[in-house]
C-alpha cells in the first residue's frame, strides 16, 4: 500500500500530523529563554500577555512554515516517501492546497499577534518580526528559496534561535540588547543541528529534487565533521562566553550556573555515536531518527540554559 492509498485517519489525527506539533519546542524555547533572560538579567517586570503572544506567534508561525515546506515540496516532487515523522501531504491525508491554505492561515493569525505586540512595544519588535516572517516566508517559496539553495540552516539559526530569545527579551523590556542575541548562540546551533539531521539523512533524495543543502555540498564524510559542530559548539560557546565575561569584565556576566548545560554532554556524545554508525547501525531507525534526537538535545540544552537563569537569580 503506498501513502495515498492509505486510510485517511479522523480529522483531528490528520491535522496533528500535519501541523506537527512535537516540533514546536525547538522554536518555542528560544522564546522562553528570551523571556526567563530578560527578568533576571534584564530586570524587567514580567508581562504573561507579551509572553503568551511571543509563545503562541512563534508557534503559529512555525506550524505556518511548515506547512507551506510540506506543500511546496510535494508539488516539486521532493517529499515523496514517508519517513517516520512524514506530514500529511505525502501520506495522502489532505491536499497540497490545503496544506497551502493552512499555513497561510496559520502565518495571518501570527501576523496579528505580531501587530499587537508592536502596538504594546513599538517598533523594535516590528522589525524583528517582520524578518522573521520573511525568512519564514521565503524558505521554501520565491526564485531564491532558502531551503533550496543551502540557507536553510542559517534561516532555523536566527528564527528559531536568536530572532525568537531577542524577540522574547524586547517584549519584556521594552529595547534591544546584544545579551539575547550572543547568549541564544548556542541553542541556536542545536535548531541548525535537528535541520542538519534531517538533511543529512536526505541527501540522496535532495540532489535528485534539486535542493541545495549544507549536508549535500558537504557529503556525508563532510556532514559527519559538521554535525559534530552542530552538537559540541554550543558547550564550547558556554564555557567561552563565561570564562570572556568573567576574565575581561563583561557586563553582564554569563552566571557560573550555566555550567549546568554540561550535564547534556552525554546525550550529545549518544547522539554522534548514532551518526558515526550510520552505515552499520544495529537499528537502521537510529540513523533515519537522529533529527528527532537531536531536537530532544536541544530541548535539555535550552531547559537547562532557563534553569541556569533561575539558579542565579535564585542565589542572589
Amino acid at each position: 500500500m503506498n501513502q495515498a492509498e492509505e486510510t485517511t485517519p479522523p480529522f483531528l489525527k490528520k491535522w496533528l500530523v500535519a501541523t506537527r506539533p512535537f516540533a514546536l519546542p525547538a522554536s518555542t524555547m528560544s522564546v522562553i529563554f528570551g523571556t526567563v533572560l530578560a527578568i533576571t538579567i534584564g530586570e524587567a517586570e514580567f508581562s504573561l500577555g507579551l509572553f503568551l503572544a511571543a509563545f503562541f506567534g512563534m508557534a503559529l508561525l512555525h506550524t505556518g512554515a511548515n506547512l507551506l515546506n510540506d506543500a511546496y515540496d510535494y508539488r516539486k516532487g521532493i517529499d515523496q516517501q514517508v519517513n517516520p515523522v512524514s506530514g500529511a501531504v505525502v501520506r495522502g491525508w489532505i491536499s497540497a492546497g490545503q496544506a497551502l491554505r493552512a499555513g497561510g492561515l496559520f502565518m495571518l493569525v501570527g501576523c496579528l499577534l505580531g501587530a499587537w505586540m508592536v502596538y504594546e512595544v513599538g517598533m523594535p519588535i516590528f522589525w524583528l518580526g517582520l524578518a522573521g516572517v520573511v525568512i519564514g516566508v521565503i524558505y521554501t517559496w520565491g526564485p531564491m528559496a532558502l531551503k533550496y539553495n543551502a540557507l536553510g540552516d542559517f534561516a532555523v539559526f536566527l528564527n528559531f534561535g536568536v530572532l525568537g530569545a531577542t524577540g522574547a527579551w524586547t517584549l519584556q523590556t521594552g529595547s534591544l540588547s546584544w545579551v539575547p542575541a550572543l547568549w541564544a548562540v548556542p541553542m541556536s546551533l542545536l535548531v541548525s543541528g535537528i535541520l542538519h539531521a534531517n538533511n543529512w539523512r536526505d541527501i540522496k533524495p535532495d540532489a535528485k529534487g534539486g535542493i541545495r543543502t549544507v549536508a549535500g555540498l558537504l557529503g556525508d564524510r563532510g556532514s559527519q565533521a559538521y554535525y559534530a559542530f552542530l552538537l559540541f559548539g554550543p558547550f564550547a560557546v558556554v564555557a567561552g562566553l563565561i570564562a570572556f565575561s568573567w576574565l575581561d569584565g563583561l557586563s553582564p556576566r554569563m552566571p557560573l550556573t550555566f555550567l549546568l548545560t554540561f550535564l547534556a554532554l552525554p546525550l550529545a556524545i549518544k547522539l554522534m555515536r548514532k551518526g558515526l554508525q550510520r552505515a552499520k547501525a544495529e537499528n537502521p531507525l537510529d540513523f533515519l531518527a537522529l533529527d528527532g534526537a537531536t531536537a530532544q538535545l536541544n530541548l535539555l540544552f535550552g531547559l537547562l540554559c532557563t534553569a541556569a537563569l533561575g539558579l542565579d537569580y535564585w542565589l542572589h
